[in-house]
């Protein structure tokens, strides 16, 4: 009987694809459902065989530490760098359009508490 081995909700392609070619490098039988039409359904990697659910989760948390520690790395190096983009930076590059964000978000925040601060106000 099938298992579900992975939910591919939220999963980037190429992981979905990495873990996919893992299952079939250990020869575990597997297939991939997409995901549903309106984003209600996931998708998903199946096992065919129940039983190699114990080997196949294995290696997938094996290869999940491997990629974790591959993203901390590649993060870690970007920093170093100075290729990871920060609010600062993004405010320094593009000033006009932070501070309209800014000014925008001001004026919401204001419309919300408007009633609040009026009611404190007596005639």
């Amino acid at each position: 009987m099938p298992r579900l081995l992975m939910n591919l909700r939220n999963v980037p392609e190429d992981e979905a694809e990495e873990v996919a070619a893992l299952m079939a490098s250990h020869a575990i039988e597997h297939y991939r459902t997409p995901a549903g039409p309106l984003g209600i359904t996931a998708g998903g990697i199946w096992l065919r065989n129940e039983d190699d659910y114990p080997r196949a989760r294995q290696l997938l948390d094996q290869y999940q530490d491997e990629r974790l520690q591959r993203s901390r790395a590649e993060l870690e190096q970007a920093r170093r760098e100075g290729r990871i983009e920060t609010w600062w930076s993004l405010a320094r590059r593009q000033p006009v359009r932070t501070v309209a964000y800014l000014l925008l978000a001001i004026f919401i925040l204001m419309i919300f508490f408007a009633p609040v601060l009026q009611l404190g106000q007596t005639n």
